[in-house]
């Protein structure tokens, strides 16, 4: 507030600059959405590790290409995941019936068959005594193949009591991540050690269910809308013996769209040559969007879980591991492509793909992966689904698309302080400084094309964008543009032969 003088003397006040800061939003959290051994199916999970993901989600699982495509991920530079769980029909969870207290594993699936559940009622003349008839220690474990306590909760004077402040319901959907309380307590349990949770009825032989289908996974997409930020978006394969089908494909697309993220969609199995990839057999030719990137062919690699033998595994784990690898690098800005783009952890691509075939499939929009001397496995096209030569797209690139989309979201988010704010030049300054030195500092670290900021970016917001029609509908409209960078896909090199005398 201004200050008012009230006796002689200085007086200083602080003017706010008008200037504010807009921070630009990371580029490479990957999402992958499908079925795990484990974890909540209400809400998305957030992994930063591959052993995040292991004690979430299960780790790698026969039943699912999903623990693959994250590790896959992280090791090729990946740094946050999220992911979406799906479960399909017939997947049932684990209970342990204490008598009085029934408990079930907090997720369904087959790995609740690993959780123990022991009731203690205290000893008389320890700290941990219990007087209180309804109340009891609850201690829960989870052991691993060879019996050996990988988890264990310890709840001290829980109560079955209703409307108890340590009520034991109350206290593990808190706490604990291994059980869940069903229906209401009627009683303290008995005391029992090491009681373990089963799976019973006509599927108990089969508790993990069947591979989620389009609408399961359709609704695991869903959970993203609980993260608070995606940029890429992975569907491996719901079985590894399946594809991720078209329909699946297509809700992905649309979840992608609306929230400015690009789909890294998976060759099906059935792409046995570059021309089947090239004409996207099977359908896919109706995934073709700026905001999707095809990589064929699939990448073979030894799996672990069958003993190391090698087999083919989707790409699109390990691309948008390259993809965060790159962004970190060197910048969104940067096409994730060429001999520095190595896919790491694989013997080669399934298909090698002559010069010509990769010709062939990069003039339709599909990324070749290849092999290469000293390099390895690479990656060797960066284009969107748009990227055909025959389409002259604005988003060729995949490059300039995911640098457009990182200025949407960044400016997005950035600029929510201008709602409500008095619709007037003031504003219009205020806007036009902030989105400014946001652009400039991209264009500092070489993210546009150009010598100076007038040939990189523009930036235009005053009463020529926003006329007092908009004013009166409550709209304020900003103007960005930007030269984007196109990647050197073709270098040629003239060489000139020039007959004369030797020099001396």
């Amino acid at each position: 507030m201004p200050t008012t003088p009230t006796w002689p003397g200085v007086y200083v006040e602080e003017v706010p600059s008008g200037v504010r800061s807009i921070v630009g939003v990371a580029t490479a959290v990957a999402a992958f959405v499908g079925r795990t051994a484990r974890g909540p199916t209400t809400v998305p999970i957030t992994c930063t590790s591959w052993g995040d993901f292991q004690r979430q989600c299960g780790g790698r699982w026969t039943g699912s290409e999903v623990g693959a495509a994250v590790e896959q991920f992280f090791t090729n530079g990946g740094g946050q995941a999220v992911v979406a769980r799906a479960v399909g029909a017939g997947t049932l969870t684990a209970r342990c019936d204490l008598g009085g207290v029934v408990l079930d594993a907090a997720d369904p699936g087959a790995w609740g068959r690993a959780l123990r559940a022991t009731v203690d009622h205290g000893t008389a003349g320890t700290p941990s005594a219990i007087d209180d008839d309804a109340a009891f220690h609850l201690t829960l474990e989870e052991l691993d193949d060879d019996g050996e306590v990988t988890a264990r909760e310890v709840h001290l004077r829980v109560s079955a009591a209703a409307g108890a402040a340590r009520g034991v319901a109350t206290v593990l959907a808190a706490r604990s991540v291994l059980a869940r309380v069903v229906g209401t307590p009627t009683g303290r349990p008995a005391e029992v050690d090491a009681k373990p949770f089963t799976f019973s009825g006509p599927g108990a032989t089969t508790p993990d269910g069947q591979p989620p289908d389009t609408a399961a996974l359709t609704r695991a997409l869903e959970l993203l809308e609980q993260a608070d930020l995606v940029n890429l978006v992975c569907v491996p394969p719901p079985d590894p013996d399946t594809d991720t089908s078209v329909a699946t494909w297509a809700a992905a697309l649309a979840w992608c769209e609306r929230h400015r993220a690009i789909l890294l969609v998976d060759p099906p199995s059935a792409w046995g040559s570059a021309r089947a990839a090239a004409d996207l057999t099977g359908g896919y030719d109706s995934l073709r969007s700026p905001n999707v990137a095809f990589h064929f062919p699939r990448l073979v690699a030894g799996d672990p879980l069958r003993a190391g033998v090698r087999r083919p595994f989707p790409p699109a784990g390990a691309v948008a591991g390259l993809l965060a690898r790159t962004d970190a690098e060197r910048g969104v800005w940067k096409s994730p492509a060429g001999a520095e783009a190595d896919l790491r952890g694989f013997a080669g691509p399934e298909l090698e793909l002559t010069p010509a075939e990769i010709g062939v499939v990069n003039g339709r929009g599909v990324n070749a992966l290849r092999s290469l001397d000293v390099a390895g496995t690479v990656a060797w096209g960066a284009r969107t689904a748009r990227g055909a030569d025959t389409m002259a797209s604005e988003w060729k690139y995949l490059a300039v698309r995911r640098t457009a989309l990182h200025i949407e979201e960044s400016l997005f988010r950035g600029t929510t302080w201008a709602v409500f704010e008095p619709n007037r030049e003031t504003l219009w300054t205020e806007l036009r400084l902030a989105v400014g030195s946001f652009l400039h500092d991209m264009f500092r670290q070489g993210a546009f094309a150009g010598t100076t900021p007038r040939e990189a970016y523009s930036v235009r917001c005053d009463s020529t964008t926003t006329t007092q029609a908009d004013i009166d509908r409550g709209t304020v409209n900003i103007l960005v543009g930007f030269a984007p960078l196109k990647p050197a896909e073709f270098v040629v090199l003239a060489f000139q032969q020039v007959a004369g005398q030797a020099s001396d």
